[in-house]
């Protein structure tokens, strides 16, 4: 033992002896500055530099070659003395995290494992701790427990319920409903329910409510009416729109079918019921001939190549989604002449090689899909799409499918299929309201995607829910459904008449002014037309923002199915009802901050 006014540092001053209370001090064992953790020593480093490195890499790659220069050199004191200040102010300066920045690091984490969809026990992780210790400065710093973090989600989720609750009651009167039910990896059912609604300044506002297990679709209604109470939305609700479940329609509201639902049913049913089987089972076996052998798919990469095609691998289909049936036959018809190349190769041509008369059937059914894909994407598509789009798409999806004097029997059996079913689906929709919408869009505003006979019709109806918006709140007015007499005429006379109908020739010529409006772009945004127009048309503003709310389909819902597969999975199958609640409405509301 020996007696010295201070501790004595190795390896530039990031460990020291230990020292006794009597104040010697003890050279067999060492102590780390940063962490105060004793180690034997003697005289040799390598432990020492282990633990640097693996505990403390911020500082233990700068010093590891100078530490092994010290230890075989005779003027190491004098190195150790040039080094050990600047590296003990280093230990110095590093001070164990405030509560503040602790606090801040927890919500950090908690944002961080809800917008990124990770589990709530990776707080556990080492990985972490030690990132985050590392990144704090802080090699101390522990991170929260997952009570912790629950803890703060939740405090999270009703803070920002408050926050989305504020916002539908301060900037509408009229909010649109959308639900749908899924089923997670445990085969829990659950329903997701979002709401839309167009504030004071023309914005669109979109976002989830609450998502809450449920047994069957006969529990739909009942629960929707039990969230739309919790939000105190029960009276400025003006649709639900739903698919799955068929009690909703029994609601006290107007309910809105998902287009995107009777579009993909139509097609399916045309595609079950078409002649395209057999072809379509010679593209399933020539696909499976070439994806089951890597040397098959080696050989085609090398014609695709000698073509000048990327090389793509050929593409199976799901029984259940007729638009991987187009991607198919698709890849099939971009990758012709390489397939024929590779199997004439393999001697296998005659036995799998479709024949001209079906390379032809291939690319006909491709002609036929293609509009049903850009309308389906269209109706389904990553943004907002206003029920006013509805009509104008499935009515030229309808046209489309008009038959030609050259169409082979297969074709026209095909086409009068699917117009016979997807006009009976669209006559099951809600007609009435989407008709007023489409009025009430600057793009589709000339109507033509109606007979003519029905335009006027349509004109007349928004022309007496005007006359009734003098009488009844906006809120209160529904598409009226009455048969309507024929277009009154009036004149600017009216306005010089002392009778009640003074009001009505105002409204009416707000209305031929609306209509004498060039029709914008179909790239134009409706709502920022009626932003710089609302003052122009008090009356029809107010019934744009409520009939234009709406979105066309429920698919804003259903991404919360592949959003919700990231939470309720195998790994976190156990998650209690409430917490994939918060989980996933939280998502949702952090993204459009």
């Amino acid at each position: 033992m020996e007696k010295h006014t201070k501790l004595i540092g190795i390896m530039g001053g990031k460990f020291v002896f230990r020292r006794h209370p009597d104040g010697t001090v003890d050279k067999s064992k060492v102590m780390c500055v940063l962490c105060t953790k004793e180690f034997a020593y003697h005289r040799s480093i390598s432990s020492l530099v282990y633990h640097i490195n693996a505990k403390h890499p911020f500082v233990g790659a700068a010093t590891t070659a100078a530490s092994s220069y010290e230890a075989n050199n005779k003027e190491a004191s004098t190195r150790e003395a040039s080094h050990s200040k600047p590296l003990r102010q280093l230990a110095e300066n590093m001070t164990r995290t405030t509560s503040p920045v602790s606090d801040k690091l927890t919500n950090a984490l908690a944002k961080w494992i809800v917008t990124n969809h990770r589990p709530i026990d990776i707080v556990e992780d080492e990985g972490l701790a030690e990132v985050l210790q590392t990144a704090s400065n802080d090699p101390s710093y522990k991170p929260p427990c997952r009570t912790t973090v629950t803890e703060k989600i939740s405090e999270m989720y009703e803070v920002e319920k408050k926050i989305k609750s504020g916002r539908i009651e301060k900037s509408s009167d009229c909010v649109s409903i959308t639900g749908e039910r899924w089923s997670s990896a445990g085969d829990s059912s659950f329903l997701g329910v979002s709401v839309h609604f167009i504030d004071g300044d023309w914005n669109l506002n979109s976002f989830l409510l609450t998502v809450m297990t449920t047994e069957t679709s006969h529990e739909c209604a009942d629960q929707l009416l039990t969230v739309v109470k919790d939000w105190r939305i029960e009276n400025h609700i003006s649709t639900i729109s739903t698919e799955t479940a068929a009690d909703a329609r029994a609601l006290p509201y107007e309910h809105m079918p998902c287009s995107a639902h009777a579009l993909q049913r139509s097609i399916s049913v045309c595609m079950d019921s078409s002649e395209f089987d057999g072809v379509l089972t010679t593209c399933r076996k020539i696909v499976e001939h070439f994806n089951q052998s890597p040397a098959r798919t080696a050989e085609l990469n090398q014609q695709q190549a000698a073509r000048g095609k990327p090389c793509e691998q050929l593409l199976r289909d799901e029984p259940t989604r007729w638009n991987s049936t187009l991607k198919m036959i698709s890849r099939l018809l971009q990758n012709r002449e390489a397939v024929r190349a590779a199997l004439d190769q393999q001697n296998h041509s005659r036995r799998v090689m479709p024949t001209e008369a079906e390379w032809e059937e291939l690319q006909r059914l491709e002609l036929l899909l293609e509009p049903c894909r850009y309308v389906t994407e269209l109706l389904g598509g990553e943004a907002h799409v206003f029920c006013s789009v509805v009509l104008p798409a499935l009515r030229h999806l309808i046209r489309v499918m008009d038959t030609a004097h050259d169409d082979p029997a297969y074709v026209v059996k095909f086409k009068n299929a699917f117009q016979k079913e997807l006009a009976a689906r669209l006559a099951d929709a809600n007609n009435l309201w989407l008709e007023v919408a489409t009025a009430l869009d600057p793009r589709f505003k000339d109507l033509k995607c109606l007979p003519r006979q029905k335009r006027e019709q349509v004109w007349a109806r928004l022309e007496s829910m005007l006359e009734a918006a003098g009488t009844r709140p906006a809120d209160d007015l529904q598409p009226i459904e009455e048969e309507l007499p024929e277009k009154r005429r009036r004149t600017v006379l009216l306005l010089g008449s002392d009778s009640d109908s003074e009001d009505d020739g105002i409204q009416f010529l707000e209305l031929l002014r609306y209509r004498a409006e060039p029709s914008i772009d179909m790239a134009d945004c409706p709502l920022q037309w009626w932003r710089s127009h609302s003052a122009a048309y008090e009356k029809l503003s107010a019934l744009a923002r409520r009939y234009l709310a709406p979105p066309a389909t429920c698919v804003p819902s259903e991404r919360l199915f592949g959003l919700a597969g990231l939470e309720v999975q195998k790994r976190r199958a156990a998650l209690p009802p409430e917490h994939v609640n918060m989980l996933l409405c939280l998502s949702d509301w952090l993204k459009h901050k």
